[in-house]
């Protein structure tokens, strides 16, 4: 990470125009810090009358010592799996709902980012998963998620059916609705709403966790980041797999899907002060009393 920030990025949600007039007011605020500002095209698209250079996200990953992300933890998860692997720094504006990944507010962004400019911040490395998927002896597909990977049906005509290895060594058969393998980020994504426990995210870990299995002796397992994960489809009628809902692929009887932790980390700047328990208690509502 290249500090102090001299070009920092800003990047909006996706198709939301009403971001404009928040970004570009941050826009603004930064270069009044004497901190050069680009702008992501497609962000780029929804503004006017603005005098910010307009990059791709590949070119943004290249030039960039900081992004400012101004949406959702939809938005964060799609442009993390991208400047991630170029070393890229993030930091999350909310203007989503429940906004896990997104600890700055409309109102409190300029305050916030003032201090960060400063050092004021907490250094935060994420585990990402790599996945490929091997057809006969070919790679065919291969990603990146932030969240997870879910293989699951397309239509409602029956169970899936695979066999799951880790580090080469044979661990079950499965029939089950699907299966999602979750970073700590994505444990209080899919993976809590199938029964999976909550993960911290400094954990160098990976949760295997089925969809509705038909032995209920199948249960959620958690595997070093380093293992290899390997699901090889033994029914594959109509069955896809998605990473962190934005990137999917359609898998084939016999297709095998190798997953691991990715060797590049995903970098979250947080203002001073910041809690991962505080998130918890806030988004989860365990706060409230009975």
């Amino acid at each position: 990470m290249k500090f102090p920030f001299q070009t920092v990025a800003l990047i909006g949600k996706h198709k939301a125009p009403e971001i404009a007039g928040p970004l570009l007011r941050l826009a603004a605020f930064l270069t009044k810090q004497n901190v050069k500002v680009v702008v992501d095209s497609l962000t780029a698209e929804y503004l006017s009358n603005h005098e910010y250079k307009v990059l791709t996200l590949e070119e943004i990953g290249r030039v960039v010592d900081l992004a400012v992300v101004m949406g959702g933890d939809g938005t964060m998860l799609n442009i993390t799996r991208v400047l991630s692997p170029c070393g890229v720094p993030l930091v999350g504006v909310n203007q989503g709902r429940l906004g896990f990944l997104t600890d700055l507010t409309l109102e409190n962004m300029e305050e916030k980012l003032a201090a960060m400019l400063y050092g004021k911040f907490i250094i935060e490395e994420r585990l990402l998963l790599a996945a490929r998927v091997i057809r006969g002896e070919e790679e065919v597909f291969r990603a990146l998620a932030f969240n997870e990977m879910v293989v699951h049906r397309t239509q409602l005509n029956g169970l899936l059916e695979f066999e799951v290895r880790i580090d080469g060594e044979y661990l079950s058969n499965q029939r089950a609705d699907g299966l999602i393998v979750a970073t700590p980020t994505g444990s209080t994504a899919y993976a809590l709403s199938a029964g999976a426990p909550i993960l911290h995210p400094n954990l160098n870990v990976l949760e295997l966790v089925p969809i509705c299995p038909h032995t209920l002796s199948n249960r959620p397992l958690v595997v070093h980041s380093s293992s290899v994960l390997e699901i090889l489809m033994h029914r594959s009628t109509d069955i896809r797999v998605h990473f962190d809902s934005h990137t999917q692929f359609d898998l084939e009887l016999q297709d095998k899907i190798i997953v691991t932790g990715h060797p590049q980390r995903a970098c979250l700047l947080h203002p001073e002060g910041h809690s991962y328990y505080h998130t918890l208690r806030e988004k989860l509502l365990w706060n409230q009393t009975l």
